[in-house]
């Protein structure tokens, strides 16, 4: 599922090229992505033909484009979602869903393979969906309260990595860049988040808002075609990459190979050398 990093790129491309964009026509190409419009597909594309767009918005993984009357369309990208921008007469991608006409003769393109993605009509949700009010800041919000944060994640007894990645505590913040940032900052993701001192809490927090930051630098991670910007590239994040997806290589602090371990439905990477449960 894309980070933040990478909603972050997609929100920016889509920034540079539907704002003050009007849509003129909408296309269903298949029912399931706008499964959560109470109307159905004929009414998904009544509600939206007309209406202008405003500057897209994000808050953690969740990105809405608000409309300047004052709703939104809500976006969740799923494991393989994707916006593309084209010209309307232009090839179809694969996995196209829903296609958006806007008034400057481009298409926006809601792609999206494995379909656990969506499109939905948020009422009055253009400062803040309804949908997305439980999620926490993000750690590149500039209102982020990060002593708030740590005390909330001090207050914790399941383990670190699976309080990072509780979107009610932190929002942002997925597998890669939790292994990532426990790396950075020396923590084992099985240690008990109450047993970490404040310090190590707010480093690890830092830690993870200078990955993400890189990360975001960089077009964020791709390792295959599920994850592109909105002009179909790749980002380069990967690269980059100290332990996520390095299992058997060498550390790059102290040597020892890196361990993945199952984790939930996923896994964890981590350097058992370094990175010593407390």
């Amino acid at each position: 599922m894309p980070e933040l990093p990478e909603v972050e790129v997609v929100r920016r491309g889509l920034a540079a090229a539907i704002v003050g964009r009007s849509v003129t026509d909408v296309t269903v190409l298949h029912p399931r992505p706008v499964r959560a419009h109470p109307d159905g597909p004929t009414g998904f594309v009544t509600s939206l033909t007309g209406r202008t767009f405003d500057v897209p918005a994000r808050r953690g993984k969740f990105l809405w484009m608000p409309f300047r009357d004052g709703d939104a369309l809500l976006a969740h990208l799923g494991m393989s979602g994707q916006f593309r921008l084209d010209a309307p007469a232009a090839p179809l991608q694969r996995h196209a869903r829903v296609l958006i006409d806007l008034d400057d003769d481009v298409q926006l393109r809601f792609v999206d393979q494995r379909m656990f993605g969506g499109l939905s009509l948020a009422p009055g949700g253009a400062e803040l969906p309804v949908q997305v009010t439980h999620i926490a800041r993000d750690l590149l919000d500039p209102e982020v309260d990060l002593a708030g944060v740590v005390r909330r994640i001090k207050a914790k007894r399941s383990a670190i990595k699976r309080v990072l990645l509780d979107q009610r505590v932190v929002s942002g913040i997925g597998n890669i860049y939790a292994d990532e940032a426990l790396w950075v900052a020396r923590v084992h993701p099985e240690t008990p988040a109450d047993r970490l001192s404040t310090h190590t809490l707010g480093a690890l927090l830092r830690a993870a808002r200078d990955v993400m930051e890189a990360a975001l630098a960089q077009g964020g991670t791709s390792f295959d075609a599920l994850y592109v910007n909105v002009n179909g590239e790749s980002g380069y994040f990967n690269r980059d990459l100290h332990v996520y997806g390095r299992e058997g290589e060498a550390c790059e602090r102290c040597g020892t190979p890196i361990r993945r371990v199952a984790f939930t439905n996923r896994s964890s990477h981590f350097c058992p050398g370094c990175q010593r449960r407390r």
